[in-house]
Formats: C-alpha cells, structure tokens, sequence
C-alpha cells in the first residue's frame, strides 16, 4: 500500500504503515524505512495477530504533481527513470527533491485551464463522479481566487 508513519508515533495504524524517518537538507527530502508492520498490542485483540511486515513503498513522493491540461485534475504523466540502487540504499528508501518537483508542476500548471475557465456551475470536478469517500457537496465549490 505505501503508507507510512514517522517511526516513533504512538500505534497509527501499524498494522498498514511503515515507520520511516524523514531527512530534509535544501530541497532535498529522504524517507528511510525503520520498520514495517507487526504485531502490537492494543484494545483490537486482532492487533497481535499481525504476521506480514511487508507494507509496500510510497513511491508517490517521486512523483510531481501533474495537473491535467484540459480538466486540471490531478493525473499521472510521468516518464519515470529506473537505476540500481547504489551504496547504502534500501528497499523502501525515497528521496525527492522538491525543486525539481515544483519546476514540473509550474510547467504543467501552465498549460492547464484554469477549472474556472471551464467549470458551468462553479465546481472544481463534476459531483457526480464515482469516489470511494466523496467529500461533502461544498468542498467542491472553487475559491475566490482573491481570498485564498
């Protein structure tokens, strides 16, 4: 799944997360893996019935945001590179540089409507679009670009 947690936070889903630790130098951030899932005790019986530790990686800090041109929703455009892994690396290591990551969403963002532009009724996505968790019909609503 890819989710994590800072490794010292109190039970925050074990069960389900990495604990990682963050490194953060310039632009650059690293996410290291200090552990996976296991078992641990809590008021869930079932808590000390975990037997995988495997969690997966969250490989979407990798990613730079990529907003669709014509929609501006939130699409993935990547071309990705691959290399082995070097010296000191882990599996479940990520390590982003924000920069870089700002300069592709600037670029994308440039050629993308404004939803304001194309939006009829003043939504940022259409309400009636399928999602496991739909928002509340408000959060829909755009800002005023004026008041933040």
């Amino acid at each position: 799944m890819g989710r994590w947690r800072i490794a010292d936070q109190a039970q925050a889903a074990r069960q389900i997360t990495a604990g990682v630790s963050l490194k953060h130098e310039g632009t650059r951030w690293g996410m290291a893996r200090r552990s996976g899932a296991g078992p641990y005790q809590s008021k869930d019986p079932d808590t000390m019935r975990i037997n995988w530790s495997e969690v997966g990686v969250h490989q979407n800090l990798t990613f730079p945001v990529h907003p669709d041109p014509v929609s501006g929703q939130h699409c993935w455009h990547q071309a990705v590179r691959v290399r082995r892994a070097e010296a000191g690396d882990r599996a479940g290591d990520v390590v982003v540089d924000t920069a870089k990551s700002m300069a592709v969403f600037e670029d994308w963002l440039a050629r993308a409507r404004g939803a304001e532009e194309h939006s009829p009724n003043g939504t940022r996505r259409p309400y009636w679009l399928l999602r496991p968790l739909k928002p509340a019909r408000e959060v829909y609503r755009l800002l005023d670009r004026g008041r933040g």
